[in-house]
């Protein structure tokens, strides 16, 4: 299970960010300040950290040097419209940066982007009699091979990461297609028809209306 430390001062901020992480499966601590989380990452071990610039006693910039010397990597947590933060964050070794307010689907596809860049992502991923490689990108269902397109295998993992949580079709849209959604045509409800039919999950794939899809296991 991949462990990830959340450093924001505002704790209300950090609690919705554990609280969301911990459902899709891993392992969360917080710190508050700084210097708490300089401590934490040279005591204890963590595959990410979420990291505000704006911090007490050691700002994210400094936090970031003891995340780098432990070759921790680092999604900076950033208010909308700070891009000369954005900018410094980044030259300085940040791996990604996530602007507040966020959409918890794109929270958790980032840290997984990221997770799987340095290798310390789940292989496979397990959910009813569906198996999901992700060093392949291939399927399996009850011990059988799936084709699947790529927006499909995309698509998938959304769904699946994102398990008992409505997801907004325009969510769906920008994480599996990378664009804004535009409100009409049927993109994103034709391809979990054919992912419904697919690896029959008519019955755990449900619509909701005005809003989009849930995936329930």
């Amino acid at each position: 299970m991949n462990k990830i430390l959340i450093v924001d001062d505002e704790e209300a901020i950090a609690n919705l960010l554990r609280m969301n992480l911990v459902k899709a499966g891993y392992q969360c601590e917080t710190a508050s300040d700084g210097e708490e989380a300089a401590d934490a990452i040279t005591e204890r071990s963590f595959d990410l950290i979420l990291l505000d610039i704006m911090l007490p006693k050691l700002n994210g910039y400094e936090v970031l040097e003891y995340a780098r010397s432990m070759d921790v990597p680092v999604i900076f947590l950033t208010a909308m419209g700070e891009t000369e933060q954005k900018v410094k964050g980044l030259k300085l070794g940040a791996e990604d940066y996530i602007s507040k307010p966020f959409e918890i689907a794109e929270l958790l596809a980032r840290v997984e982007t990221v997770l799987r860049r340095y290798h310390k992502t789940e292989r496979r991923i397990r959910v009813l009699d569906i198996e999901i490689d992700t060093d392949s990108r291939t399927i399996l269902r009850g011990g059988e091979a799936v084709e699947l397109t790529n927006k499909e295998y995309e698509l998938l993992l959304l769904l699946v990461r994102n398990k008992n949580r409505a997801l907004y079709r325009e969510t769906i849209y920008e994480n599996v297609w990378g664009g804004e959604y535009s409100g009409t045509g049927r993109t994103v409800d034709l391809h979990i028809q054919r992912l419904k039919k697919k690896l029959g999950l008519e019955d755990h794939i449900v619509a909701i209306y005005k809003v989009g899809y849930r995936f329930v296991p």
